[in-house]
């Protein structure tokens, strides 16, 4: 990566003029904001903001992370004697942090928030991150200085669905839109041009520089991998918000990352009720209680619920700090497996996740596995805690406790999401296990349909996709034993390959990714089939003991394969428990020319 003065990597602030007294500062970002830990690809982003100057007011404020080009971006435009009003659509440490330098620049600041959002902004406004041990010699010349705050500036509590007249003719709605992710969320609708700044709310990590996409399918992708990480969670409470939006006289959504979406706007509010819904037709749930004091705890929660999420299981996401008892009780009792997750600060557990323990410990099921997980500064005293408590009040871990120090990096979310996908498949088969049971002829309905016998016998060869990302500590790699895979196209060179939601090499083959197919011989698959199909631990190396080859971009090839393809992911169809994969070919090797390319016989369409 270039220095932060090379332009090609640098941030910076645009502006976009929207209509009369009312303009975008548009942050712009090469790279992903290392805040969005938890959001997996890496395409850049936007961070939206708006600005009525004539008031003036401030809409969804970046974080930290864009500070110095967006101040020096709004000090042109606001002087800083002006009564900036700023409405804070979402509150973590990051966006506090920049609050914090606003607030200095413009003394006479005055917050708009939720009433969540108020209590948030009050609790971190003068916490800061551990920065040395609280033992450590503060005579050590190295010791971090804790930085110097200045008082909170006073908050307008928006409690309720508000409208306001502005100048020059705009009326601005405000509208609370809690979720246990974002309990302080606040969007925005201007009424006159039909402009709604959603914030978290149909956003999608990509940086343009235009306003606007071009059209839907340029962002389909990247908006459903949004969803699928941050929003599915909690699809309940998302579509919630979703349908008091249908109400409102649209014209372009304008999310606080990504380009906005001017057209076909409707369809995406379709698709996120059609997402939301796949949820809740899911008959098995976990329920996830957290709470973060920093975002690094949620990140990890995040984490668990995307893997959990690609085996069809529903995910109950609870945040104890915002969710009443009632919610909790109900979560705890109708799920399969409960995950707890909690920071340590002060040595101790936040009181709301010590409340959610003492839940669970007197309503739980302990036939159900529990899992913990949280992250820590220099100690781990509230981990101990769930983890002693659950173990002896009798319930059974589906995993080891999850601890993470600080942020969790690249390499740890992939375990965290591979651990996530173990749980979620473990109660699939327990599940199973019951209905063979409970069945009375002990056949499998599905394999003993003639259709399904029938389509067994639909072959394809044996492959094994490989793929690898990053470099140093930041690789990533993964892969997986293909037999649906079918040419598709001549010029260019294509292929189709079936990736199963459930497989973790699924989070690394995204548009734009690549890979390699290793063809495998007949009467030499025996070894590969061996190592790729045995069950890895999560965060497993797949290719422990293997010496590879490796393409020319990169990709691991098997020695042993008939032949290898190089391929570049275009497209991305959903097929009910399947993603298909659309690839390019960039190189490829025949390494056998005598050899015959091993075939997969099935018989039943229901399983591999």
């Amino acid at each position: 990566m270039g220095s932060p003065a090379d332009p090609s990597t640098a941030r910076r602030v645009i502006q976009l003029a929207l209509e009369p007294g009312l303009i975008c500062l548009k942050g712009l970002s090469p790279t992903r904001l290392r805040f969005e830990v938890e959001y997996g690809l890496e395409r850049g982003t936007t961070a939206n903001s708006f600005l009525f100057p004539a008031v003036p007011l401030l809409i969804h404020p970046p974080g930290a992370s864009f500070a110095e080009p967006f101040l020096a971006a709004l000090a042109a435009l606001v002087p800083s004697d002006a009564p900036l009003k700023v409405v804070v659509g979402h509150v973590n440490p990051n966006r506090v942090a920049l609050l914090r330098q606003l607030a200095a620049r413009w003394p006479n600041t005055l917050l708009v928030s939720s009433n969540a959002g108020a209590r948030l902004l009050e609790e971190l406004w003068n916490q800061q991150k551990p920065t040395r041990p609280p033992d450590a010699d503060t005579s050590n010349s190295n010791a971090s200085s804790q930085e110097t705050v200045g008082p909170l500036p006073a908050i307008e509590v928006v409690k309720q669905e508000t409208r306001r007249t502005l100048a020059e003719g705009h009326v601005l709605r405000l509208i609370p839109t809690p979720t246990p992710r974002w309990p302080g969320g606040l969007m925005a609708f201007e009424e006159t041009s039909g402009l709604l700044m959603s914030g978290k709310f149909f956003a999608a990590h990509l940086c343009s520089e235009s306003f606007a996409e071009a059209n839907r399918g340029s962002t389909e992708e990247d908006r459903r991998y949004f969803y699928d990480c941050l929003m599915a969670p909690m699809a309940r409470q998302v579509d919630a918000v979703v349908e008091r939006l249908e109400e409102l006289d649209i014209r372009t959504i304008a999310p606080g990352h990504g380009p906005a979406i001017s057209e076909s706007w409707r369809s995406l509010l379709n698709d996120y009720h059609r997402w939301g819904a796949s949820q809740g037709r899911a008959r098995l749930a976990v329920a996830l209680l957290f709470a973060s004091a920093y975002g690094n705890t949620a990140a990890i929660a995040d984490g668990l619920a995307q893997g959990v999420g690609r085996t069809g299981v529903r995910v109950e996401s609870i945040n104890c700090e915002f969710t009443p008892p009632e919610q909790l009780l109900a979560a705890i009792r109708s799920c399969d497996a409960i995950l707890i997750g909690s920071p340590t600060l002060g040595g101790h557990a936040p009181t709301p996740i010590v409340s959610a323990l003492g839940t669970v410990l007197a309503e739980g099921d302990r036939s159900k596995p529990v899992g913990v997980f949280g992250s820590f500064g220099w100690s781990g005293e509230a981990l101990d805690l769930l983890e002693s408590k659950l173990r002896d009040g009798g319930f059974r871990f589906a995993f080891e406790p999850i601890r993470v120090k600080f942020s969790p990096d690249a390499a740890t979310l992939k375990t965290i999401e591979e651990t996530g996908t173990a749980l979620g498949r473990q109660l699939q088969a327990e599940q199973r296990k019951v209905q063979r049971r409970s069945a009375s002829g002990g056949l499998n309905e599905s394999r003993s349909n003639p259709a399904v016998q029938a389509l067994g016998r639909v072959v394809g060869s044996l492959c094994v996709l490989t793929t690898s990302k990053g470099a140093g500590s930041s690789r990533l790699s993964s892969a997986m034993v293909a037999s649906w895979v079918s040419q598709a196209s001549f010029s260019p060179p294509g292929f189709t390959v079936a990736v199963a939601k459930d497989r973790a090499v699924e989070a690394l083959l995204h548009i734009g990714d690549r890979f390699a197919l290793n063809v495998l011989a007949a009467g030499r698959e025996t070894g590969p089939m061996k190592q790729f199909l045995q069950p890895f631990a999560p965060g497993a190396d797949r290719f422990a003991g293997l010496e590879l080859g490796e393409s020319p971009d990169g990709q691991p090839i098997l020695p042993e394969a008939l032949a290898w393809l190089e391929a570049t992911v275009q497209q991305r169809m959903e097929c009910g428990d399947h993603w298909l994969l659309y690839a390019q070919v960039s190189h490829g090797e025949v390494l056998d020319g005598s050899g015959t390319t091993a075939m997969h016989q099935r018989r039943s369409g229901a399983n591999y």
